[in-house]
């Protein structure tokens, strides 16, 4: 091969590259550019000889190249993956990735820097697309921060706002109850102190609901009950008393001390027994008992009467604001039920369900 037709393979391969290459001087003059270089930026061939690199740059590409790749080149000889624009002659901007290097080799081209560029549109829609992104969630995230501080306020007020003034009026329902009063104003305070235990358990769920969707569970503080019974009979009584037309009839054997939260545990016996005052048949005895037994076990089952909950409905029995409706299991199961079963969870326990036709039993399990 003649060195007359390899320098003429070498400009050929040079101009029909699928990128653009650039020679530079060492003074940033261009002296040589293929011919994908003058097509993209709308030069004719060989109009970009004997201009300079900077004017072929945007601004901020120039201000790039003076402050950044040009004193790198000279440290490192090299850079590579440079995202920046290049200007067309009508002053568009193209964006393009850029590589270059200036170390000597041995095609007489050591006083020059060779630049490659290859077209980064897509790679530049990317990345706007990722800081669109990036903006998008750091909003999202600073929405969910002030979200997160309202959820706070509310959490604030349930527990505060509402609970005393209900424990004033519960207080004062009390009160009234032990003086000299007529049948009729006795049936008003029975309805008055059902009214403010029902609003009690109901704040007591949302409460534990919030909670337990923001923090991922239901927070327990566990210890050791020695006299877990009392507290159970406590809700018991409180039950009876609110609903003195459905008989209760409680059995306990809690011979052992129980590690608990025994204020989370006598809410799952509320919930437990509110479900079954409210769904079971009335004229049949809601059956209540708790114990511990010699396999390390305590355990509690409410069992009421009544037409089985239907198959389909059981799965879901547990969720959140979950609906039955048939025969007995009507509108109404709400949070109670959710919230129990979190308690159990939450002490490392079960609550399993198992209806037939004349009894629907929930049991609670959990170790000692």
């Amino acid at each position: 091969m003649t060195e007359k037709k390899a320098d003429l393979d070498y400009k050929q391969l040079f101009d029909d590259a699928p990128c653009g290459y650039l020679l530079v001087d060492t003074g940033g003059v261009i002296v040589g550019a293929n011919a994908w270089m003058s097509t993209v930026l709308g030069y004719p061939a060989g109009g970009l000889d004997g201009k300079r690199l900077r004017d072929i740059f945007s601004i901020a590409a120039r201000i790039l190249y003076e402050t950044n790749l040009a004193p790198l080149l000279k440290l490192q000889q090299a850079v590579s993956e440079v995202t920046l624009d290049l200007k067309r002659v009508d002053g568009t901007a193209v964006p393009v990735i850029m590589a270059a290097s200036s170390a000597p080799n041995s095609s007489g081209l050591e006083d020059m820097t060779r630049i490659a560029f290859v077209h980064a549109g897509e790679r530049r829609l990317y990345e706007r697309q990722l800081v669109s992104a990036r903006d998008s969630a750091e909003k999202d995230l600073a929405q969910q921060q002030s979200d997160g501080v309202l959820r706070e306020q509310f959490i604030a007020i349930l527990g505060h706002d509402l609970r005393n003034p209900l424990a004033s009026i519960s207080a004062a329902a009390r009160i009234l109850g032990k003086e000299t009063l007529s049948d009729r104003s006795r049936q008003v305070i029975a309805l008055m102190q059902g009214s403010a235990l029902r609003m009690s358990g109901l704040i007591d769920n949302v409460l534990d609901f919030t909670r337990a969707r923001l923090g991922g569970g239901i927070g327990v503080e566990l210890h050791p009950e020695q006299a877990l019974e009392p507290l159970l009979d406590q809700v018991v009584q409180e039950l009876r008393a609110s609903n003195p037309a459905h008989e209760i009839v409680a059995t306990y054997d809690v011979t052992q001390p129980v590690k608990c939260d025994a204020s989370k545990i006598g809410q799952l016996v509320s919930n437990l027994l509110g479900n079954a005052l409210t769904h079971g048949d009335r004229a049949t005895p809601i059956h209540f008992h708790a114990e511990t037994t010699d396999s390390g076990l305590f355990r509690v089952w409410i069992a009421n009467g009544g037409p089985s909950i239907p198959e389909e409905v059981i799965p879901k029995l547990f969720d959140p604001f979950a609906r039955g409706e048939s025969h007995g299991y009507k509108e109404g199961l709400g949070l109670g039920l959710f919230i129990a079963s979190e308690i159990a969870k939450a002490h490392g326990g079960t609550l399993v369900v198992r209806s037939s036709e004349g009894e629907t039993r929930f049991t609670f399990e959990m170790t000692i």
